[in-house]
């Protein structure tokens, strides 16, 4: 099973830079997206179907913000949108495909750039989602998160770690969050693969930062400890230019 993760900051957008025939060459069974930025019916989700897949979508309630979905290839037999959580369902952060031996779920964790009020924001989301992510450990002990985490987890996962220190995405309390969280029972499955550096999933659009590999580390597949043994292969595919991100492929058994 090939499983994507790619935040497109814009689906609409990157259909216009022909991201279904990157998707049709790439043929994942599983794409988990993040900050589709719209709803299904602003767009062509007939052409999904034309490329073989079922797909489930999860937009905020604000328009173009935010928002998640589930492209498969096997129809699931459970979509859960959402965690139940108002504040954080109402931006569209969650989506979950359940299958026969595992379950998917594609999330956005919420950015605190912009100030505090958001980063406040974003660490009562990591409170509540390492809960979450934990009770659902019970129920779904087969689990991979693949998505836009905004925190680089080490200092090999962003470029300048030294004029980053206090920046929101690497701040101390999101890194020993991440630690913690991925401790209590997850693998870093691209690093269960790859020690390298200067492989990063997201460059800012200003001073030709993609050009020179001036990135951030932020998209993950966080598989849960019990599939260790079914992982294969975790690549970070840069070539895929629809976004500021660009997509991470996890291969499992």
């Amino acid at each position: 099973m090939k499983i994507i993760t790619y935040n497109v900051n814009g689906i609409r957008a990157a259909i216009g830079k022909d991201f279904l025939g990157w998707l049709k060459n790439v043929n994942p069974d599983v794409l988990c997206l993040q900050e589709i930025k719209a709803s299904p019916d602003q767009f062509g989700v007939l052409d999904f179907e034309a490329l073989g897949y079922h797909h489930y979508w999860y937009p905020a309630q604000k328009k173009g913000y935010s928002g998640v979905a589930i492209l498969c290839k096997q129809q699931p037999k459970h979509v859960e949108y959402g965690c139940g959580i108002k504040a954080y369902d109402d931006e569209g952060r969650i989506i979950r495909a359940d299958f026969s031996d595992i379950s998917v779920m594609s999330v956005y964790h919420p950015s605190g750039s912009s100030g505090d009020e958001r980063q406040s924001f974003k660490m009562k989301w990591l409170n509540d989602f390492d809960a979450y992510a934990q009770s659902l450990l019970k129920t779904q002990p087969n689990l991979i998160l693949s998505g836009d985490f905004n925190i680089c987890h080490k200092p090999i996962d962003i470029h300048n770690p030294i004029s980053n220190a206090n920046s929101s995405g690497f701040l101390p309390e999101e890194r020993e969050w991440m630690e913690q969280f991925i401790n209590k029972g997850f693998t870093d499955s691209f690093r269960f693969f790859n020690k390298e550096a200067h492989q990063y999933t997201w460059w800012s659009y200003r001073a030709g930062a993609r050009g020179k590999n001036l990135g951030w580390r932020i998209d993950y597949h966080l598989s849960s400890k019990s599939i260790d043994q079914r992982l294969i292969r975790s690549v970070i595919l840069s070539e895929a230019i629809h976004s500021d991100h660009c997509p991470v492929l996890l291969e499992i058994k």
